[in-house]
């Protein structure tokens, strides 16, 4: 009954967004409620769990979806982006450039979370889809599939963390396993999956985007240009300093030099100073006063704040359900091979809960203290849970609305870009996972 309420959930929010128009914010409130109610908790406290839901999530990403707003819009004024769009495609060359993105995305969600990172390089897309005249969808695929593999897959990003330790395994083959893995997944489901969706998008929204492109183009002012190697430090500035936090913690975590590194490697602190130094840097490449640009990135920050908690709240009413309890019953009692197992359970806590995280931990508590049992590599064991976790974002999850609103995207369009694009990395994963399990035991 759990997963017809589920399913009937999600026809609901789909039918509100798509068949009535409602807004998303708007639509996930009324489908949290009504769930809430069909699965029999009382009305009170249905309240008190959509509230908490929709705070924690804004705890967590609302600060980063703040500043990253502003420091995009700093960038897009500057014309930072057009130099960091140049600076890729003279690496990877112009029918390539969705291969540099994927693969950019995938090196940076190491260090930093996946909301923060989309929000960073999110502006970078609209310039490379005016420079290249690939189709925008293309690139929202390549950038949000490459953050979400490294997400889901390699160390020290806080999932896979706790998968290798619940799972036993050594760390340096896991994280050098990992990236073999998630490159090839990123490159399958960003790249190569982004380039086939990419193609089926109609002429009129492609131009209707590169219209946009062109407007925010032609605001900025003819004078001082700036430098790439600005451009790209100012980029690179946030995951500088969150990527300092990691490497203290790592091999200096007594040094008093690593509280320092952790108060400065905090995402929002960190963000916060990228700010601020553009604030002070860019002041010479941008035309007019800060506080219209401040009032425009507010405005774009409104939506997509009450949007991604409303997402938020979605997944607390799922999770007090008791959903997450009868999947882990269900699927243990399934006789299948364990690799199969573990990637599926994973696949359907991250469906059903709308968090990466939380689908890794809880399938790697559950399969963990079993390992010794399983007779299977362990570090397969471990990288068959991360595949199962990178893919099948549904509107239950935040990160579905920031690809949705950052990215441009219609609601379709966003299920056929990042959650099937994503889906598609996660096979790749599993099958790669196989092939290595296979030439094991011959």
């Amino acid at each position: 009954m759990l997963m017809i309420l589920f399913i009937l959930a999600l026809a609901v929010l789909f039918l509100l967004i798509l068949k009535f128009k409602l807004e998303p914010f708007i639509a996930l409130l009324i489908t949290s409620f009504g769930l809430a109610l069909a699965v029999q908790i009382p009305i009170a406290e249905a309240s008190s769990i959509i509230a908490e839901g929709f705070g924690n999530t804004l705890a967590g990403v609302g600060i980063l979806i703040g500043l990253g707003i502003v420091f995009g819009q700093f960038l897009a004024k500057s014309g930072a982006v057009e130099k960091i769009a140049e600076g890729i495609l003279s690496i990877t060359g112009v029918k390539k450039s969705p291969a540099g993105l994927a693969l950019t995305g995938s090196i940076v969600s190491i260090p930093v979370f996946f909301d923060a990172a989309f929000v960073i390089l999110n502006k970078v897309i609209k310039s490379l889809t005016k420079k290249t005249g690939i189709a925008k969808i293309t690139f929202v695929t390549a950038l949000a599939v490459g953050l979400i593999v490294s997400h889901s897959m390699v160390i020290p990003t806080p999932g896979p963390l706790v998968v290798a330790e619940n799972i036993g395994v050594d760390l340096g083959i896991f994280l050098m396993m990992g990236i073999f893995v998630a490159v090839i997944a990123t490159l399958v489901g960003g790249y190569g999956y982004g380039m086939f969706i990419g193609k089926r998008i109609k002429t009129e929204e492609i131009e209707d985007e590169m219209e946009e492109v062109q407007e925010e183009t032609d605001e900025r002012p003819n004078g001082k240009e700036i430098t790439k190697s600005l451009s790209f430090g100012l980029i690179a500035l946030p995951i500088v300093l969150i990527l300092s936090n990691t490497v203290a913690q790592l091999f200096i975590p007594e040094n008093p030099l690593a509280a320092f590194f952790a108060f400065v490697g905090d995402k929002n602190v960190a963000l916060l100073i990228a700010v601020l130094v553009s604030l002070l840097v860019l002041k010479p490449y941008i035309a007019g006063e800060y506080k219209v640009q401040f009032n425009k990135s507010m405005q774009d920050a409104g939506s997509i704040l009450l949007i991604t908690g409303a997402g938020g709240a979605f997944g607390a009413v799922i999770n007090a359900s008791g959903m997450g309890d009868y999947l882990i019953e269900m699927m243990t009692s399934w006789n299948i091979h364990i690799l199969l197992l573990a990637f599926i359970f994973t696949q359907i806590l991250r469906a059903s809960l709308g968090s990466a995280t939380v689908a890794l931990v809880t399938t790697s508590s559950i399969l963990g203290p079993q390992v010794a049992e399983l007779a299977v590599s362990p570090v397969l064991l471990a990288l068959a849970i991360c595949s199962g976790a990178i893919g099948l974002s549904l509107p239950n999850d935040s990160g579905f609305w920031v690809v949705n609103r950052f990215g441009n995207l219609t609601v379709p369009q966003t299920l056929k870009a990042w959650s099937l694009g994503g889906f598609v990395a996660g096979l790749t994963g599993i099958t790669l996972v196989y092939i290595m399990h296979f030439i094991t035991i011959l």
